[in-house]
């Protein structure tokens, strides 16, 4: 009998210093332990059978270790390292095959954790590599499942279970740890190259022995395939996710970044392995360390491996189709920059592969540059070059370079080219007219406001905590402030019924506990409520003010890619008129819209007003992602509303202006539109002016800049 690779096998066993058996390798604990015997197929002869401790980095044993392998830290501390047991492993080997007559081997191990999940991601991690005879092997458990098919399925075999299977008489206890397990693995081989079985090895595993880039070509991706890790550091390539995977084979193309909705990373990516076998072993990589950072690992969907890594443009395709090549981002490109001027930035130590066709500016849909650009190098020694450039001046701004991925091309074209111009509003909401009641704005302290609230805590938690006061809370009168991630910030503030109530309210609960921690409560009045929920502080010093100089309009969304509306699903949104500071009370104008309250679907409940913190709003009121309903209560709403004035002026009113210098006043913004016609009546249907924004706008004017 021969196998297709050699004629011999060296049968391999080994222990890690921590979990045993099924869950061998994902603790990421260091091997202690090999164990290997040269086997002659056609003979049917074996070598010495060898047994090598190893010195691990940290010698302190788990408790399964100590009970199931008998070692202490005090012999192993003697032992040589891994790398010098490895050297001995090829020359000891070589010996044996002499012996022999052999030239040739093929690794056996019972299973796969041992070569996958322990030497590949442990021998990467303390930077060697391992020699081309680790990158092949069979597994015994299937080439048993193959040659005796009404076993035990793979996954329940061990090397105790296909032994008794044979019926082959074995005492555990009579051999040392590891000798017994491999002395059972030869016996095991042996039967199956008996007459009765005739069993040949043909088709070993595979490792592959580096990550291959390129685009992803499927129109479907199986979900048993794909993981998201999280927690990336966010300069990681793909080269390093797929050195964190070491060991396992992950699809050509397979890694892909995923980016916020700035088009930045956000420390997550999607990664496809080539089965589902391989994928179950990465998520038994959960929780392990790349570098000092811990990467959690969870399943995830082959739609959701496309949204990032699918759907590419001609022009990706043809900018990707020159493999295996190494591709670096280039960030923050003066917009006037051209193929010239990059190819000269980089110069001639990095040149860059096919020239100008080697570089991919991307672009809005009507065609200006975002400022980003791709760039193909064909080593990773050029690659090396350009990264060096990091942070070095091209014109009069600096560039930012970093590694990136086929992966990545497709999803900042996709989200870049898929824009639209002029955002529009998502599906209509229910317009509901609430009962009439407004944000208190006077200076009346009849408000108080909670601070150091649990995260975790909700409505209902607010009003038990205020315990018999709730009956004093006006209707509405609960503002959750929400941080920048849509998330509650740990502030709320109450409107009461008077003063009075809310001093009393502030006395009684005043550090009282709710759930585990103790929360803070002030007596404040509206005018401070306001100034707080309009990105300005409240303490003990007096207000400061919020640090943009008009109100905010816009709710939690960017508009550089759009994303669902992070408000809760359960609050409910008052227009903008209702969450912003006024000097003076709104006069009663004809063409003023009516003031509208929007809920979600379901009915509204009391106190559920959610106020979003914005303090610096970086988009355009276009953008505004409010809760959409469904189809049949948008109809329903629409006939009930057919006379409503919306919010908004109509499309065309707008004008949205990007890369203004962060202390840009209302000011400056009307001089750099002196000349133009704008409209006051339209901007006044927006928010409430103060006479001296009042007086800066003039009328009659046709349009309005926001």
């Amino acid at each position: 009998m021969t196998a297709s690779h050699s004629d011999s096998l060296v049968v391999l066993f080994g222990a890690t210093a921590g979990a045993y058996g099924a869950k061998l390798g994902s603790d990421e604990r260091e091997l202690i332990l090999l164990v290997w015997q040269v086997v002659d197929l056609p003979s049917k002869k074996v070598g010495t059978l060898h047994k090598s401790l190893v010195k691990a980095d940290n010698l302190d044993l788990s408790d399964q270790c100590r009970e199931v392998s008998g070692l202490t830290p005090e012999g192993l501390g003697k032992a040589e390292p891994l790398d010098r047991v490895l050297q001995q492993f090829s020359q000891l080997v070589s010996s044996d095959l002499k012996v022999l007559g052999r030239s040739s081997y093929t690794l056996c191990s019972d299973g796969q954790l041992l070569i996958r999940q322990v030497l590949h991601p442990e021998t990467s991690k303390k930077n060697f590599l391992l020699s081309d005879c680790f990158y092949s092997f069979y597994d015994l458990r299937k080439e048993f499942h193959t040659c005796y098919p009404s076993s035990a399925p793979v996954k329940d075999q061990t090397i105790k279970t296909m032994a008794e299977y044979l019926g082959l008489g074995t005492d555990e206890t009579e051999e040392d740890f590891g000798v017994w397990q491999v002395k059972t693995m030869v016996a095991i081989i042996f039967s199956m190259l008996s007459e009765s079985c005739n069993h040949i090895f043909t088709e070993p595993e595979t490792v592959k022995y580096k990550y291959e880039t390129g685009p992803c070509k499927s129109e479907t991706v199986d979900s048993e395939t794909v993981i998201r890790a999280r927690g990336l550091p966010w300069q990681s390539s793909d080269q390093d996710i797929a050195r964190f995977f070491k060991g396992l084979n992950i699809a050509k193309g397979g890694v892909a970044l995923c980016l916020n909705a700035q088009g930045r990373r956000n420390g997550e990516a999607l990664v496809r392995f080539v089965n589902s076998e391989q994928r179950d072993l990465a998520l038994e990589r959960h929780k392990h360390h790349m570098g000092s950072r811990y990467i959690e690992v969870y399943k995830a969907t082959g739609e959701e491996f496309l949204k990032i890594a699918g759907g590419t443009s001609n022009e990706v395709a043809q900018f990707l189709s020159k493999e295996n090549q190494v591709i670096i981002r280039m960030r923050g490109l003066p917009f006037t920059a051209t193929q010239e001027d990059v190819l000269g930035f980089l110069g001639p130590e990095c040149p860059v592969t096919g020239g100008k066709e080697g570089l991919l500016f991307v672009k809005y849909p009507d065609g200006r540059p975002t400022g980003d650009a791709f760039v193909l190098f064909s080593c990773e020694e050029y690659a090396q070059n350009a990264l060096k450039k990091h942070k070095e001046i091209l014109g009069k701004r600096y560039i930012e370079l970093f590694r990136s991925t086929a992966a990545e091309v497709q999803q900042v074209l996709n989200r870049y080219m898929s824009t639209p111009l002029i955002p529009t509003l998502p599906t209509p909401i229910i317009p509901v007219i609430p009962p009439p009641y407004t944000i208190a704005t006077g200076s009346i302290r009849d408000c108080v406001r909670l601070r150091g609230l649990p995260y975790t805590a909700g409505i209902d938690d607010i009003l038990e905590f205020m315990g018999d006061a709730t009956a004093d809370i006006k209707p509405h009168g609960v503002h959750m402030v929400l941080n920048q991630q849509g998330r509650p910030s740990g502030d709320a503030f109450i409107q009461m019924k008077s003063a009075d109530k809310a001093f009393m309210v502030a006395q009684k609960c005043h550090k009282k506990m709710m759930k585990d921690r103790y929360v803070e409560v002030f007596q404040c009045s509206g005018e401070e409520m306001n100034f707080v929920l309009m990105g300005g502080t409240l303490n003990r010093s007096g207000l400061s003010p919020p640090p943009c100089k008009l109100p905010c309009l816009s709710p939690p969304a960017y508009a550089a890619f759009q994303t669902a509306a992070v408000i809760p699903a359960e609050a409910a949104l008052y227009q903008p008129q209702a969450l912003l500071p006024t000097t003076r009370a709104p006069q009663a104008s004809a063409a003023a819209p009516p003031a509208v309250t929007y809920y979600p679907a379901q009915a509204a409940q009391l106190y559920m007003n959610y106020t979003a913190y914005y303090p610096s709003p970086p988009v355009s009121p276009t953008t505004v992602g409010y809760i959409a309903a469904p189809p049949g209560a948008v109809a329903a709403a629409a006939a009930a509303t057919a006379t409503h004035t919306p919010i908004l002026p109509q499309p065309g009113a707008l004008v949205r202006m990007q890369g203004l210098p962060y202390n840009t006043g209302m000011k400056e913004i009307l001089s750099f539109f002196q000349g133009y016609q704008y409209a006051p009546d339209d901007y006044n249907g927006l928010i409430q002016l103060s006479d001296q924004a009042r007086s800066v706008l003039q009328a009659p004017k046709e349009w309005v800049c926001l």
